[in-house]
């Protein structure tokens, strides 16, 4: 094999990657702006409610993105509202599905022992659903269940407008 003929299949190569590349980036993901325009919603419906809540944004590997607390929140509401997000992109379903699944004689029963106990099975956290893919997860804690899955359940239709 001469030098022309190595430097053609790297060439070949490398398109093919840079192709599958671009193919790949059709896959969507929470960005920032999308995470602070979420946080922003729900802080504001949350101060309307009387709710010191904590808002987290995860991306679709369940991973943070943004982690924002409303003065004089819980400082446990931190890890469970996080929890609730990373839950809801793990599982792309929302906490409140969850928490009829995860009962004794449900198809899930013990679940919230798994993932070092990340998983969270109660109100509060919902998946993020853009153009029919779970591109993260969004949480919600500080207020009672009800509330915190009221704040989750606006936030979805902040999404749906986005």
């Amino acid at each position: 094999m001469n030098e022309q003929e190595l430097a053609k299949i790297v060439e070949s190569v490398m398109q093919s990657v840079g192709s599958r590349g671009q193919a790949s980036s059709s896959y969507q993901d929470v960005t920032l702006d999308m995470a602070k325009q979420l946080i922003a919603a729900v802080e504001q419906r949350a101060a309307q409610m009387g709710v010191n809540a904590v808002i987290a944004v995860a991306n679709r590997g369940a991973n943070p993105v943004a982690v924002h607390c409303m003065d004089n929140s819980y400082i446990a509401s931190y890890d469970i509202a996080f929890n609730k997000a990373y839950t809801c992109a793990a599982l792309k379903m929302p906490t409140t599905q969850l928490k009829s699944l995860s009962q004794p004689g449900g198809d899930l029963y013990g679940i919230q022992h798994t993932n070092n106990g990340r998983i969270v099975i109660f109100g509060g956290g919902i998946p993020i659903i853009k153009d029919g893919q779970c591109i993260g997860g969004l949480g919600v804690s500080g207020g009672s269940e009800a509330q915190d899955t009221e704040l989750a359940e606006f936030a979805q239709t902040i999404i749906q407008n986005m």
